[in-house]
């Protein structure tokens, strides 16, 4: 029996925490039911700072202090609920030297959709592949610039650790451990439960670019805004910002620091968002789009969207349009 421990930590997401006991619950139930012993054994870990007794009776799991727990072979990471990840990480740093103390006794960790941030902050991750919720992807890259971000992935495994992407990104994660443990064909079974595509193994069609804007160097604003107005009708970005009283040097350095990227990359990502809002709203056709969202190379438009999204125009249109 794979003894498992979730984290209750402060500002988590319940649904995260629901989603991942029903899909245990569920496996275990699998066996029970022709009174074979369950795989799995969750604990819920929480710190002695707050109080869960509501949870545990809604829950009715056991739960423990993390400073009286043994050690667990799998420990899970919820995701948080919460717009200052920042402070929510320092709120929760009484968990950062349990889990490297656990790591390093050998324990696995596994993360969903922002629970990331908690294992990017003991540097376990350093040099290692990780994922989270695409929209968290910027944040993540700044507060922890040596981990192997990609953005991209449903999930990653590198070692004993496990990251996942937003969202139902958390079955894909969580139906990995199961096959992990109880093989393929119960993986499956899961898996049509929970109506989840095993396969899919790419979220960047997820993701919705929203822009930096809280840091307070004007010259970058007035760059920002001049891009977001005139992506579609200035062939470079040097004819965007060219009123802009900076050398371009200095602007590129400025604009990355405060942005998490380049002018280009800013100019790229905002005609790519634009052109997935015509896709989805408009019936426009493929040519109007790619006009209409700044570019006049078809073959280039679709290029860059299909390695920015993870998928053609067109498929991006039938997944997608609204009407």
């Amino acid at each position: 029996m794979v003894q498992i421990g979730l984290l209750l930590t402060k500002k988590h997401r319940l649904l995260s925490i629901a989603a991942i006991l029903d899909v245990f619950e569920t496996v275990n139930k699998f066996y029970s039911k022709t009174e074979e012993s369950v795989p799995f054994n969750i604990t819920l870990l929480h710190t002695n700072d707050n109080q869960y007794d509501r949870t545990d009776m809604i829950m009715n799991y056991s739960a423990e202090d993390i400073k009286a727990a043994p050690l667990k072979e799998l420990i899970l990471v919820p995701a948080f609920n919460t717009d200052d990840m920042e402070q929510t990480i320092a709120d929760n740093r009484v968990f950062i030297p349990w889990l490297i103390q656990q790591y390093k006794q050998g324990a696995h960790i596994a993360t969903f959709c922002t629970g990331a941030f908690l294992l990017g902050a003991t540097g376990l991750l350093n040099g290692k592949i990780a994922t989270t919720h695409v929209d968290a992807c910027n944040g993540f890259a700044t507060a922890f610039p040596d981990v192997k971000l990609r953005s991209d992935k449903t999930l990653t495994e590198d070692g004993r650790l496990y990251t996942s992407g937003g969202a139902t990104s958390t079955f894909h994660l969580l139906l990995h451990i199961i096959e992990m443990h109880c093989g393929r064909d119960i993986a499956v079974r899961a898996a049509k439960i929970f109506a989840i595509d095993i396969n899919r193994d790419n979220q960047s069609h997820f993701s919705t670019f929203q822009p930096v804007r809280n840091h307070h160097d004007e010259l970058v604003a007035s760059a920002q805004q001049k891009i977001e107005s005139r992506y579609n009708d200035a062939e470079t970005i040097e004819e965007i910002i060219k009123d802009i009283p900076a050398s371009r040097r200095n602007m590129v350095r400025r604009f990355k620091q405060a942005t998490g990227m380049t002018p280009i990359e800013y100019l790229q990502q905002t005609r790519i968002e634009a052109a997935k809002k015509l896709l989805e709203q408009t019936s426009q056709q493929m040519t109007e789009v790619i006009y209409n969202s700044g570019y006049n190379d078809p073959k280039a438009f679709r290029k860059v969207f299909r390695k920015a999204v993870g998928m053609t125009p067109s498929e991006y249109r039938e997944k997608f349009q609204l009407n």
